[in-house]
């Protein structure tokens, strides 16, 4: 059972932080937690925080000068003045109860970030079930180029920024904008850009009208004043922003009347080129080098963002032609055998399906497109899981590792056996990464393609090939 988002508000935070001279972070060692955690302490802060165990974003934090523990005890909190909490935490969790009987304030994740933004005129949020990460590092890496000089925090780590944040001026702020436990609604944006909707998050979220809803919300926190870059292919998102009330900037590839649409699009193993049209009139020309189809409507929102803060078109297009992907985003971990193996955060359905199927692109003639999926979540699973079947039958030869548990138990009766026993043909529950390694290094061919994916730890099996995954001084295909 997870923790609840706080919901304060940035004027009431600014007053509970007034005298604040500490923080502790409790899950200090997630994605947005530790960029937080850095980012408070450039800001002057005393910064300390616990996790379950070493990561090497953990480890970063310890190099530079954050106290990081390992296990969570009271004790740990009690010199610090404010506590700032991931809701994946439990209830129950002894830091957190020991600060609320303390009196100490507690401020969740996205409470304390839209807090954080506040100082920052314009604060764009890259929100949608799929693709916020890379769409976010899209952005980053385009203005970062361009010399725009943006603040940024991210969901995935980008090595143009050297990890998942980057602290510039104070005139932009970019932000991915997370749904999950509605908690994109605790910030504060300006312009509200919305890749596209669809069932997810299960656990939480119980019809498209609750999700409908929550989008809306996101987008009316602009204000009437405010910008939503909605992708107008996308008929969820159309429903969710029928009532929205400020500027409204579309794009997309099918619809005609978007405001900025990809024609003449071009595919070569299976990454796009494509002419960008702003109102009709050819503005620009991209060449990706990401691989999938699905970049296209990423890239489509980033030009409309970097339009809005001033970017000429050559900038545009030279900084998404260096965008190369973010880390765990298809990202190139080297050979095994001769074959590429790449490593991928998906995890719902329709990212699997997209990645997958960009990577037959990618894969030689007569080779075979391996996957190893971790599932996450029993929830997820169980509720979509016709549509893992269909999407991960993409693969020629799909090996399930058990499922990620994350916050939840075993009480749904879904398993990656089921899975694999509904998929058939080439796929085949190994349990372990271990296992998954070992059937790897046995099968593997040189023509071969091998995606890692999931979003739990499915990433151990890197350490379990060691040596045996080989970059010998080759570039990423």
């Amino acid at each position: 059972m997870a923790t609840e988002n706080t919901h304060y508000g940035a004027a009431r935070i600014a007053e509970m932080l007034r005298d604040c001279k500490s923080i502790y972070f409790i899950g200090i060692g997630g994605i947005n937690m530790s960029s937080l955690a850095q980012i408070s302490k450039k800001r002057g802060y005393r910064v300390g925080g616990s996790d379950r165990s070493p990561t090497p974003l953990t480890e970063r934090l310890a190099k530079e000068g954050i106290a990081v523990f390992y296990g969570h005890r009271q004790e740990q909190v009690e010199p610090y003045d404010a506590v700032v909490y991931t809701v994946a935490i439990s209830p129950d969790n002894p830091e957190y109860q020991f600060a609320l009987r303390r009196g100490i304030p507690c401020i969740s994740r996205a409470d304390y970030l839209g807090y954080v933004m506040t100082g920052y005129r314009c604060r764009i949020g890259i929100a949608g079930m799929h693709g916020k990460s890379s769409c976010t590092s899209m952005c980053a890496q385009t203005l970062l180029e361009a010399n725009a000089d943006p603040t940024v925090l991210s969901g995935a780590e980008l090595s143009a920024m050297g990890g998942a944040y980057h602290v510039g001026g104070e005139e932009t702020f970019l932000f991915e904008a997370c749904e999950y436990m509605d908690s994109f609604l605790d910030f504060n944006p300006t312009v509200a850009v919305i890749l596209n909707i669809e069932m997810d998050h299960v656990d939480y979220f119980k019809s498209m009208e609750q999700i409908h809803s929550s989008y809306a919300r996101y987008a009316a926190l602009t204000g009437t004043e405010g910008c939503a870059v909605i992708n107008c292919d996308d008929g969820d998102v159309l429903a969710a922003l029928v009532d929205y009330q400020g500027t409204k900037i579309t794009f997309g590839i099918e619809n005609e009347g978007a405001a900025l649409r990809a024609v003449n699009l071009v595919e070569r193993r299976g990454k796009y080129s494509f002419d960008v049209l702003a109102d009709d009139e050819r503005f620009c020309h991209i060449t990706l080098n990401v691989t999938g189809h699905h970049h296209v409507y990423n890239a489509l929102a980033c030009v409309a963002v970097c339009r809005l803060r001033g970017l000429r078109a050559d900038a545009i297009e030279k900084g998404l032609s260096h965008f190369g992907g973010a880390k765990r985003r298809m990202e190139w971990k080297g050979s095994l055998g001769g074959a590429d193996v790449y490593d991928d955060y998906g995890h719902h359905p329709t990212e699997i399906r997209a990645t997958l199927t960009g990577a037959k692109g990618l894969t030689e003639e007569g080779g075979r497109l391996f996957c190893v999926y971790q599932p996450h979540t029993y929830s997820r699973t169980k509720a979509l899981f016709d549509d893992f079947v269909s999407s991960l039958g993409v693969a020629d030869r799909l090996l399930l590792v058990d499922i990620y548990a994350a916050r939840e138990t075993d009480t749904l009766g879904v398993s990656s056996a089921l899975l694999a026993e509904r998929i058939g043909g080439g796929a085949l529950s190994c349990g372990t990464v271990q296992n998954a390694a070992a059937i790897l290094r046995e099968e593997v061919r040189q023509a071969d393609t091998v995606v890692v994916m999931g979003a739990g730890d499915v990433y151990r099996i890197f350490d379990c090939l060691g040596d045996e995954l080989k970059k010998n001084g080759k570039e990423k295909p």
